[in-house]
């Protein structure tokens, strides 16, 4: 976090996300060392917020076929899972992190996990809803729930799988820059996409978040690193966490400099604004460029953002610089 923070020009990062593994039940209960380092990140600033997703069953990367899904759904649904729930409440509240932004069963619109609701969405629905309510029932929390399906349909329409607005406080997507060929104009517009995210929220009074975004089929695409930032701008998430390894990512991965070089200048010494603060009807006066820069054009979305004109620093390639 230091080192992306400095690559970013000291810019404040009040966001750390990580994910809880699925290999067996003791992970998804938070006997993982991890969780100390970020507990001690989170609590160094009252400002900071910790995401944490957690899978929803044993074996989540496993293969596991669809009939057995649909018979742990089942057992999920009938509360036999609770208590390894419960185990993970307790063990967030005594780290003094109960204030964590759980972003259970991550997108279980597709096929990639064990926790996925395609075989089954209405013992899905009702596993989400006891586990919730399991969490929610430790004294001392003060969680927050995030529903994050994929972008677009997938294997099922993510809407079937929405438990309902009282045990659902987020609503999130992870969306990457894929199908290959698909631009974000059809990003936006296909069906399930990010406006259909938007709308889903808005009629469900719920904030936004996008746990996972970057890039992925279509390469070094520094438009649509432009059009996503330009998105979130527009549509003030609550957060984001851009997935930052290869074939994604742009500090960490040099396989997309052009992307990069828009993603660093975007955000190079922000300090994160109050999601719920509108923008300026009129931006402040451009600042003043440094030496050494040389004028980039992000769009009229991200300079109204930014307040003026940015420049990319001619030594954008350091990443502990």
């Amino acid at each position: 976090m230091e080192q992306l923070s400095r690559w970013l020009g000291g810019a404040e990062l009040r966001v750390g996300h990580t994910y809880l593994p699925g290999n067996h039940w003791k992970d998804i209960e938070g006997d993982i060392g991890f969780l100390e380092d970020w507990a001690r990140w989170r609590n160094a600033d009252d400002k900071r917020m910790l995401v944490l997703n957690v899978p929803l069953q044993e074996r989540n990367e496993a293969g596991v076929p669809d009939g057995e899904v649909r018979e742990l759904l089942r057992r999920g649904a009938a509360g036999e899972f609770d208590h390894h729930f419960r185990a993970l409440a307790e063990r967030l509240v005594a780290l003094k992190i109960p204030d964590t932004v759980l972003v259970l069963g991550w997108e279980m619109n597709g096929v990639t996990y064990t926790h996925r609701c395609g075989p089954d969405p209405e013992n899905w629905k009702k596993y989400w809803n006891r586990i919730v309510t399991t969490m929610r029932s430790v004294p001392g929390q003060e969680f927050r729930f995030e529903f994050t399906p994929n972008r677009g349909r997938d294997a099922v329409p993510w809407t079937q799988c929405y438990p309902g607005d009282d045990t659902v406080d987020i609503i999130g997507m992870d969306s990457y820059d894929q199908p290959r060929g698909m631009s974000f104009d059809e990003q936006v517009k296909e069906p399930y996409g990010l406006q259909a995210h938007v709308d889903f929220a808005k009629a469900h009074n719920k904030p936004i978040a996008y746990p996972e975004w970057g890039l992925f089929r279509n390469g070094d695409n520094p438009e649509y690193m432009r059009r996503m930032l330009a998105w979130m701008q527009r549509h003030r998430p609550l957060y984001h966490t851009v997935t930052d390894y290869c074939p994604h990512g742009v500090w960490q991965c040099d396989d997309n400099p052009d992307s990069s070089r828009v993603f660093r200048s975007a955000l190079y010494g922000r300090t994160p604004e109050d999601p719920q603060t509108p923008a300026p009807t009129e931006p402040p006066a451009a600042p003043q460029l440094p030496d050494q820069c040389m004028p980039l054009d992000l769009g009229r979305w991200v300079e109204h953002w930014l307040g003026g004109k940015l420049c990319l620093r001619l030594d954008w390639w350091s990443r502990t610089g």
